[in-house]
C-alpha cells in the first residue's frame, strides 16, 4: 500500500497518509479541517534487483558467461575422472558375454 501526500489549502500544512490504492482520496485537512489536495509523489523508493532490468544488460551473454564458471567450477571439485578405452570396456563386454553364455 502506498503512502499518499497531503497539502491542505487553507492552512498549507502537508502530511501523508499510508492507504489502499482503491480508497477514496482525503477531503478535509486533519488539523484545521480545510480542503486538501493530493501531491504528487517526489520521493519512491523502487529499487530492482538483479539482471535483466537494464537495456545494457546482455541476459543471452550473461548466461553463457555463468554456465562457463559453473562447468569449471564442477570440474574443479571434481577432479578429472579416468574414463576407460573403448577397447578396454570392448573386452570387458567379450568376457562377460563369454561367461554369461558358458
Amino acid at each position: 500500500m502506498p503512502t499518499y501526500e497531503y497539502k491542505c489549502k487553507k492552512c498549507g500544512s502537508t502530511f501523508e497518509k499510508f492507504q489502499s490504492i482503491t480508497e477514496n482520496p482525503i477531503a478535509q485537512c486533519k488539523y484545521c479541517d480545510g480542503s486538501v489536495y493530493r501531491l504528487i509523489s517526489r520521493n519512491v523508493s523502487f529499487i530492482l534487483k538483479g539482471s535483466g532490468f537494464y537495456s545494457t544488460d546482455n541476459p543471452k551473454a550473461n548466461r553463457s558467461i555463468e554456465k562457463k564458471k559453473l562447468a569449471s567450477s564442477s570440474k574443479n571439485k571434481e577432479g578429472k575422472k579416468k574414463l576407460p578405452k573403448k577397447s578396454e570396456t570392448k573386452s570387458k563386454e567379450k568376457k562377460n558375454l563369454q561367461t554369461s553364455v558358458k
